[in-house]
């Protein structure tokens, strides 16, 4: 039988075609939201309300003008776990002509925030707050625990005062989202697709005198031409400007010799998340000694943690376990080894062991669970470093590449 992702490199996409396997995307948001329900029963809350973009487009497969509602809250879901979806929403806008199977009702939102009501938001929340309490007692019986994600302060006032009990949504999100059905790592691996066409085009373009945010355009129009969504980061630099990491493209002209490294955090079709890291050599000329260095440690711990994945391996573990890059670049190491990726990054982080503390999250990986697995190699003050990252799926013999972009071989010692 052959594995999910041999399943979604067959998968031609979600046009319309008699002849070949699509992916349901009905199947694909039935099981999204029954994830949610799952997790919903098994913390005892009767309801919850999200405004997070990923949790809405998760539980409903909708989404309207997702980076705008990231920072305006003007889109809304309740998910009732024995009643309906309601979705608050414009009734003008993106949905007007088609609800999908997974929401039962639409409304109007009510909305309070500073640009509208100024200085009168804490009355304005209190009819929000109302139609809140209103939906409850209609289809959550005696059960007052509403599980909420993302909250402007001023919500939680009114809601108290109706004797709700606020319970943390994104918990339930995060923990639904992190287990794939065949129908999401299909969806996944068409982000994958676009996102390696992306990177071969920038790899192919990139020549001495073109700026930093040049090569990065490449990839973000590569993206939207493809019917992806957003770009979450703009992480690519190079030369000095790789280390430390973090830092985003800007005008610096990329110089023969240099190191050019990036980190995709691609939102592609369908809206899942492609992330995965490269770090390219700009000739003409030949790698240094010290960047195959850098280089070949990165690739390295890479591959490592990657081998070490499998169903039933605590997060404990691979971090006790992970790959030792040398005491010098310890100080800038990456922030984690590893973290889920989905609709965008998500539960679990799996953190260094030098980073492991009382509230360092621990749990096992289980089948169907996909990751990214990080390196950062840098010295402190040092002229270069060198990023790396492989999405990954946990199968149960292990974990299997959805990203497949080859390494760079002249890189690597």
């Amino acid at each position: 039988m052959s594995s999910p992702v041999h399943a979604a490199k067959r998968t031609p996409g979600a046009g319309l075609k008699d002849f070949e396997t699509q992916i349901d995307m009905g199947r694909m948001r039935q099981y999204r939201l029954s994830r949610v329900r799952q997790e919903m029963e098994r913390r005892d809350i009767g309801a919850c309300l999200l405004y997070d973009m990923a949790n809405i487009r998760y539980a409903t497969g909708t989404r309207s003008m997702a980076v705008f509602t990231g920072h305006y809250p003007t889109r809304y879901v309740f998910v009732a776990a024995k009643g309906p979806v309601i979705l608050f929403d414009a009734e003008n806008g993106a949905l007007r002509d088609w609800l999908p199977e997974t929401i039962d009702e639409m409304r109007s939102p009510k909305n309070w925030y500073y640009e509208t009501n100024g200085d009168k938001v804490s009355d304005a929340a209190k009819p929000w707050a109302g139609e809140i309490d209103a939906l409850m007692r209609q289809h959550c019986g005696g059960n007052r625990r509403l599980g909420i994600d993302r909250l402007g302060a001023m919500g939680f006032l009114p809601l108290h005062a109706l004797d709700i009990e606020i319970c943390d949504g994104q918990a339930v999100a995060e923990a639904a989202r992190a287990i794939k059905s065949p129908d999401e790592i299909a969806c996944m691996s068409v982000a994958v697709s676009v996102c390696e066409a992306g990177v071969a085009a920038m790899r192919e373009a990139l020549r001495p005198g073109m700026a930093e945010q040049e090569l990065w355009a490449i990839m973000a129009d590569i993206n939207h031409r493809h019917g992806g969504e957003w770009m979450e980061t703009r992480l690519l630099t190079s030369g000095g400007r790789t280390n430390p990491w973090y830092q985003e493209c800007g005008e610096k002209l990329i110089r023969a010799g240099d190191l050019v490294a990036f980190d995709t955090d691609m939102i592609g079709p369908f809206g899942y998340c492609c992330d995965m890291s490269r770090t390219f050599f700009c000739g003409p000329g030949k790698p240094s000694d010290e960047q195959r260095r850098l280089y070949s440690l990165a690739r390295a711990q890479i591959e490592h943690n990657t081998a070490m994945l499998k169903p039933g391996v605590s997060f404990r573990e691979l971090s006790e376990k992970t790959y030792m890059v040398p005491d010098e670049f310890l100080a800038q190491r990456y922030s984690v080894i590893m973290h889920g990726i989905g609709l965008v990054d998500e539960y679990p982080d799996v953190v260094h062991p030098l980073d492991w503390n009382e509230f360092t999250a621990d749990g096992v990986i289980e089948e169907n669970m996909t990751l990214c697995v990080e390196s950062y190699v840098g010295a402190v003050g040092g002229p270069e470093g060198v990023k790396l990252e492989d999405q990954v799926l946990v199968t149960a013999s292990g974990a299997e590449r959805l990203s497949t972009f080859p390494f760079e071989d002249d890189l690597t010692i």
